[in-house]
């Protein structure tokens, strides 16, 4: 009787030791099945849920934004670009040379012999449409050109779903669901050309570049000598650590000039430009009055310094004092 009372007691705590343990292992696993539900939400869902920009946008599209993309922006928008006003650049320039702007607006540059096509000096420009800083740089990029040349066309995009979905200007219709390198711009200029080589991917995901190589491969295949010839530079240069990668007539950026999502200085909760439509940040850029339009007039302000000083200052913004300042004070 003492060995079965033994026997039915050690059956029963055989059974509990196996009821722990399973216990232990569901809950292993559901807590697994949690950080890894947490781990996806995390990479869509970086951002806070209320726009922060004094614009008091109710646009919270964030990780699902196609909206109007591809689309050619009106004669009005692109007004906003081709027609901005020099005081707008002069003003920034002073703001940044005092010490006024609170956004990060620096650029480390590397002195390159020029690439020459048709005679002018390039404006060279790797970058792909997924990449969230390449997306805040073109705004820039594209204020500054304008001070050389006009737009005949640009488009609206947006930076990758999971790279912050930052709406952005394309220099071309971008094929935002496939990869592909789209070359070229519709973009004008006595002074500089404009060397555009844009790797694209599908932007439901997050950041993509083809390797080098392979982005050179489908360029060469296009058989145009002077993107062949750019992206061969590029090569030869061998200081590429990610995009955006501009080459300013003598001046070679590694990267944006600027950090400018907002009106401060962005954390991962505090990607204002995220929350912000096309349609909200030209109205910015067309009536600066904030540190996220200054800055960008900022950043604008020291690719036209580089190409100023590429270009023996002979365009007419080349003349403004903030500009002449910071081109001699960066020894462009």
């Amino acid at each position: 009787m003492v060995n079965t009372l033994r026997d039915n007691i050690s059956s029963l705590r055989r059974l509990s030791y196996t009821a722990v343990l399973l216990s232990v292992i569901a809950i292993i696993v559901s807590g697994a099945t949690v950080l890894e539900s947490m781990h996806k939400l995390q990479q869509v869902n970086i951002l806070p849920n209320k726009a922060t920009n004094s614009t008091n946008s109710s646009s919270q599209h964030f990780g699902t934004r196609l909206t109007n993309i591809n689309k050619e922006l009106n004669s009005t928008e692109l007004s906003v670009i081709n027609n901005a006003s020099m005081s707008y650049f002069e003003t920034a320039g002073e703001m940044y040379l005092n010490g006024s702007i609170v956004n990060l607006v620096q650029a480390a540059t590397k002195n390159v012999t020029p690439f020459v096509v048709g005679g002018k000096p390039s404006v060279i420009y790797l970058g792909s449409i997924t990449c969230v800083f390449c997306g805040e740089n073109r705004w820039a990029m594209a204020l500054a050109l304008s001070r050389f040349g006009r737009f005949s066309h640009l488009y609206k995009g947006y930076s990758a779903i999971q790279d912050s979905d930052v709406p952005t200007l394309y220099w071309s219709k971008a094929s935002y669901n496939r990869s592909t390198v789209e070359l070229g711009a519709s973009y004008n200029s006595s002074y500089i050309s404009f060397i555009v080589i844009e790797d694209t991917a599908p932007i439901s995901g997050g950041f993509s570049l083809q390797p080098l190589n392979v982005i050179q491969a489908e360029v060469n295949r296009t058989g145009n000598a002077s993107y062949s010839g750019a992206m061969a530079l590029i090569l030869k240069l061998g200081n590429f650590q990610g995009t955006p990668y501009t080459i300013w007539g003598r001046s070679q950026v590694g990267g944006a000039d600027a950090v400018d999502f907002g009106n401060s200085m962005p954390t991962n909760s505090t990607l204002q430009l995220t929350y912000m439509t096309h349609d909200e940040v030209l109205n910015q850029l067309s009536k600066p009055n904030d540190q996220f339009a200054w800055t960008e007039y900022a950043a604008a302000d020291l690719y036209i310094s580089m190409t100023c000083g590429s270009i023996n200052n002979t365009a007419p913004v080349c003349t403004l004092p903030a500009i002449l300042t910071i081109e001699k004070n960066n020894g462009y």
